[in-house]
């Protein structure tokens, strides 16, 4: 099976790959990334294809209420699809008490939107987000945000890449 390449020059160029995307039934759905802390919420989106994640924002936690209709606006602003939401599985592969306070806000979230939620094991995240932020030169300290932001980066994009391969999977022949 052969790959569709196309070089963006301009926005007709945008329509035709659109079409070609529709045609070839290529995936074209936003996801929105979620990194579920007590004090914040680190959001990421990813593209149309599924093919990168970036970071969006960072929510402030005030209330169950103002955090749910945050999420809700998000998803109708950027036309999101599906939510993946970080799961902080203990490394003994347990569901620990900040797992469970992330399933019961995912609960909540299923009462106020209308899209699937999924779930990505997020062990690790924001050691890693960490790590990136220390490469780039950024205060790791005073930089909680953007710490937030980018686990939410690596969460979705964990997620994508095991879309991915799962699809790589099914569309494999067997030898």
């Amino acid at each position: 099976m052969g790959y569709l390449t196309v070089t963006f020059f301009g926005f007709g160029s945008l329509l035709i790959f659109c079409f070609f995307a529709q045609e070839f039934h290529l995936k074209m759905e936003i996801l929105l990334g979620l990194d579920v802390g007590d004090t914040r919420i680190g959001v990421a989106l990813s593209d149309a294809l599924g093919v990168a994640a970036h970071p969006l924002c960072t929510l402030t936690r005030k209330n169950r209420q103002v955090d749910l209709i945050a999420i809700s606006d998000l998803v109708s602003i950027h036309k999101v699809e599906c939510i993946v939401i970080g799961l902080p599985i203990s490394l003994d592969g347990s569901i620990g008490t900040q797992a469970q306070k992330i399933q019961k806000f995912a609960q909540r979230l299923e009462q106020v939107i209308d899209i699937p939620i999924k779930f990505q094991d997020e062990r690790f995240t924001t050691a890693e987000a960490e790590d990136i932020l220390r490469e780039l030169n950024k205060d790791t300290k005073t930089e909680k945000e953007l710490i937030d932001e980018v686990a939410a980066v690596i969460i979705l994009t964990d997620y994508l890449n095991s879309e991915r391969e799962i699809s790589n999977d099914v569309q494999s022949p067997i030898v």
